[in-house]
């Protein structure tokens, strides 16, 4: 299941890989072992976004070794971020996220929760000019931050919002999330199990009898399609670092989205558990 990246059309796959927290494993060779596994199977079923950061500890070195190893540069669209202030050392710090990824152009570059956004937006233009990157784009993660979302949405010309977005936390979707549609941004959804918590929500709990008609085959599915459903939403971006997890959530990306009358029986039915 692919969307297409409104500023250009270029298509990608629907369910993406974050790695905040589980891809920050160091040098450890035991650590990095199933995250080799979590990246060879998201590429196999046809994941293209890995999201990271320099925030993330280790992550951007890690998956960046990892996916060398595997030769799937090629096959997927790297983002990170730039979380600093001041013109030079957002500079220093995105070279060094593209050493440490290994990559000479960057698919997307975000900037960090807003952080000094002016000042790295310009240098994100210019980088974009020179083919330094491709998209560019802002992130944020709590809804206290959307004012000041959508004031830089209508300033500046962005390719990409990340934002949290999931059956936990849903007000996005009040604003954010028609501005992107109607000015043509690419939406990212992240924390789209809202941190865990909504599996422990429904934990014991089954699916509904209706779940197949969608080709729902866990809560994890359940989630994630509800995400994608979304007409606005471009890719939606759950971190893993367990093998098995990675083939549960890509599975949410085939077979059939569901439309807003489902959307709405999805949420009604998690708001009652």
């Amino acid at each position: 299941m692919t969307r297409k990246i409104p500023s250009t059309g270029e298509d990608i796959a629907a369910i993406g890989l974050g790695t905040w927290q589980v891809f920050d494993a160091g040098n450890d060779a035991a650590a990095r072992a199933p995250l080799r596994e979590v990246i060879a199977g998201f590429a196999r079923a046809g994941g293209k976004l890995i999201d990271s950061s320099p925030m993330y500890g280790s992550a951007e070195s890690v998956a960046g070794d990892l996916v060398a190893e595997l030769a799937l540069r090629d096959k997927l669209f790297i983002a990170t971020k730039v979380w600093t202030r001041g013109r030079e050392d957002g500079i220093q710090q995105m070279e060094t996220s593209c050493r440490r990824l290994k990559v000479k152009q960057m698919d997307l570059m975000q900037i960090h929760n807003l952080l000094d956004a002016g000042v790295h937006t310009k240098t994100l233009q210019d980088w974009k000019a020179k083919n330094r990157i491709r998209y560019l784009g802002i992130t944020h993660y709590t809804a206290s931050a959307y004012a000041e979302v959508e004031s830089w949405l209508k300033k500046e010309k962005y390719d990409f919002l990340q934002i949290n977005y999931s059956l936990a936390e849903r007000t996005a979707e009040n604003r954010l999330l028609e501005l992107c549609r109607q000015q043509g941004i690419a939406v990212i959804a992240n924390r789209p199990f809202a941190q865990g918590a909504m599996f422990k929500r429904v934990r014991g709990k089954p699916l509904p009898p209706w779940a197949g008609e969608i080709g729902v085959a866990s809560w994890a599915q359940y989630f994630l399609k509800w995400i994608v459903g979304h007409p606005a939403v471009t890719c939606v971006i759950p971190g893993t670092g367990k093998p098995e997890h990675i083939a549960d959530n890509v599975g949410a990306g085939f077979g059939v989205l569901p439309d807003a009358a489902m959307r709405r029986r999805m949420a009604e039915y998690y708001d009652a558990l």
